[in-house]
């Protein structure tokens, strides 16, 4: 079997693929929800579609939910959520994905909390970022605040989002 880099896997790796975003807040509003909008922006910055876009209430149950339906959709690669991601009784999204993926992705959340560090200090540790693959759909969970979501998405999953939904696409 002949070695194959993460480098070929970029370059034979989709440029634009289909995201769903999801905000979870139990404060924001459609008109309210920075980090939502922020997502999509740098999404379609890069090339990518949005092809859905929602807002749910801090409830596992809801979240789920959402995330099912999209990922029943074949026109959807990718679902990013933002929020819900810190240890306050309310942050529950993390729960609720984790419960969802096949195979989870640990370096996501390693990494931005190491990049958070630099940026926030020992605050990063309440970070519950985190990552993985659900029925061959790349599942990306995020804090909700602006800088956080710029954060992830400049430094970790725009320059690895097209090699990310490559290798989920292999697991069908």
């Amino acid at each position: 079997m002949a070695f194959v880099s993460h480098t070929q896997h970029r370059a034979d790796a989709p440029a634009s693929v289909r995201c769903a975003v999801l905000t979870v807040s139990d404060t924001r509003t459609p008109d309210t929800d920075s980090g939502g909008s922020l997502l999509v922006a740098l999404l379609e910055q890069h090339g990518h579609q949005v092809v859905g876009r929602g807002l749910v209430k801090d409830d596992p149950s809801a979240v789920q939910r959402w995330v099912q339906s999209q990922r029943a959709r074949d026109e959807v690669d990718v679902i990013v959520t933002t929020g819900g991601t810190g240890i306050a009784p309310r942050d529950t999204t993390y729960d609720a994905i984790m419960k969802m993926l096949d195979t989870p992705i640990p370096g996501v959340g390693e990494l931005f909390r190491m990049l958070s560090y630099q940026e926030i200090g020992p605050a990063a540790m309440l970070s519950r970022a985190c990552a993985g693959v659900s029925q061959c759909r790349v599942v990306i969970v995020l804090p909700g605040s602006e800088p956080a979501v710029r954060l992830a998405m400049e430094k970790l999953v725009l320059p690895e989002l097209g090699h990310m939904v490559r290798e989920a696409r292999r697991r069908t």
